[in-house]
């Protein structure tokens, strides 16, 4: 989705600043009245209605490098040790989403006994031997 121009941007903070209500603003532009009051908020916290960049650094604050050398000297380490070790403030899913783009699964091996009452795969054998 685009942002909308700077022209669509300076009308309806001029239309507010006219005294329109929110609501009559966005319907005279077909925009959402959540759109028009969050330019307006962006307005009063930055002082300016430029649009945003779109999004933060998209997970480039972890270093693959390391990352990849960590999982090679541990591979058993979970996404929270990992991210500890890094030292990075992302989310577990960040770094889990790091380790996809590097092409290195993390899949935990089963910790729980097999189940004593049913086979949890199917048999590999014919049926009825």
């Amino acid at each position: 989705m685009e942002a909308y121009s700077m022209d669509q941007r300076r009308r309806v903070i001029a239309a507010c600043d006219a005294g329109k209500k929110t609501k009559e603003v966005a319907t005279i532009f077909g925009v959402s009245p959540a759109w028009v009051r969050r330019l307006k908020q962006h307005r009063r916290q930055r002082g300016d209605i430029m649009p945003g960049n779109g999004g933060g650094s998209r997970g480039r604050k972890i270093d693959r490098q390391r990352l990849a050398e960590l999982v090679s000297q541990q591979p058993h380490a979970t996404l929270v040790e990992l991210r500890e070790r890094l030292g990075v403030a992302v989310t577990p899913w960040a770094i889990c989403k790091a380790l996809r783009e590097l092409k290195l699964t993390y899949k935990k091996s089963r910790s729980t006994p097999p189940s004593r009452t049913d086979r949890t795969s199917p048999n590999s054998g014919p049926a009825g031997v």
